[in-house]
């Protein structure tokens, strides 16, 4: 069977050099006559992986060294109650409602004490960026915290907030490596690794040394305390040992690139081909405020639900899979991550042109 074109907003495409160099390696790591699926995450062959993983991550958003690299499991939805437990000093949190995963992470901070929801998108489904140049920062906040790409929605911060010297929190999950970042705007930026850079399984916490305390809240347990990771160098217990492998493999593949620079520009030539298309099609429409849409999450329906049901199905058949839009919203959703070939964006365009031509009577 010959591969599909995937445009999964996670778990999601990955670099076909990266799987065949997993391939190759799965029975006979290096030498070592095992696969690192098998391997002690206390070897030294180990060791090495993730040491490498780490400074080529450093190396690739020229991370501070004021800054630790943990890698961590229980996907970003556990960062939502990690940040409070651990930055939570006076018990403020202000947050920036743009979408679901904003709007889990603001009521999770609740539970552990005041979350202000400071901006919000809401009153129209979502679909751009509120103005965050001048916000009600709480003078007691702890930090202001963003969901900087909106998978579902298909939304960007393309301005970062005034948080008006509060520290600034940020999920990345799918827009990560997508782009050059300053590390240094945020306190702390984390990211689930199975949309942009790795299997489902690890997710990516860089946070400022500062940041990282002993007197958390006093519940917080203490494999969700950031200092019992950074301490032991993400390697306190064991740790999702083949998805920062796979993470590693992806860091070299962007290195090998050009970096994120390199990767910046083929991420928006893909972008550009489909958005291009969308704003001069008769059928198909974006949903997203042109100054705020994403580069990795691109919704679009027709307006017809009958009619993209349809899509999906001929468009599955035709070898572009998980295109349907999230439960949430429907319609349609291309998730253009950076191991997307510019081929498979031009592809799906064809396609779609293809789809508009045929069905244009039922549309209307």
């Amino acid at each position: 069977m010959s591969r599909v074109y995937n445009f999964s907003a996670g778990p999601a495409v990955l670099p076909e050099e990266v799987l065949k160099e997993a391939a190759d390696e799965m029975m006979d790591y290096k030498g070592t006559g095992m696969s690192v699926m098998e391997m002690s995450h206390r070897s030294k062959a180990y060791e090495t992986i993730i040491n490498e993983a780490e400074a080529d991550l450093r190396d690739l958003l020229s991370i501070p060294d004021n800054y630790k690299v943990l890698f961590l499991q229980g996907g970003a939805s556990q960062q939502f109650a990690m940040v409070p437990m651990n930055l939570f000093q006076n018990g403020v949190g202000d947050y920036i409602i743009t979408g679901q995963w904003a709007k889990k992470a603001y009521q999770e901070a609740k539970l552990y004490g005041t979350a202000n929801a400071v901006a919000s998108s809401a009153d129209k489904t979502f679909s751009y960026i509120p103005d965050v140049s001048d916000l009600p920062i709480s003078e007691d906040a702890d930090y202001v915290y963003i969901c900087e790409n909106n998978t579902i929605y298909g939304t960007k911060f393309k301005t970062l907030p005034d948080t008006k010297g509060k520290i600034l929190v940020a999920d990345l999950s799918s827009c990560f490596l997508s782009e050059p970042v300053d590390v240094s705007k945020y306190g702390l930026i984390f990211a689930g690794a199975q949309k942009n850079v790795g299997p489902a399984g690890v997710v990516i916490v860089i946070i400022r040394e500062d940041l990282i305390r002993e007197d958390v809240l006093k519940e917080t347990p203490t494999m969700l305390r950031y200092k019992t990771h950074a301490d032991a160098k993400s390697l306190y217990n064991t740790p999702p040992a083949y998805g920062i492998y796979i993470c590693g493999k992806v860091f070299k593949w962007l290195k090998n690139l050009g970096g994120l620079e390199a990767m910046k520009k083929i991420n928006e030539k893909k972008a550009a081909i489909l958005y291009d298309f969308l704003d001069q099609s008769k059928m198909f429409h974006g949903t997203v405020v042109e100054k705020d849409r994403s580069l990795m999450n691109v919704p679009f329906v027709t307006g017809n639900d009958e009619l993209d049901a349809l899509f999906v199905k001929e468009s599955k058949a035709a070898g572009f899979e998980n295109l349907k839009g999230h439960r949430s919203v429907g319609g349609m959703r291309a998730s253009i991550y950076n191991a997307m070939p510019v081929e498979g964006v031009e592809k799906l365009v064809s396609f779609m042109k293809d789809f508009e031509e045929k069905h244009t009577a039922q549309a209307d």
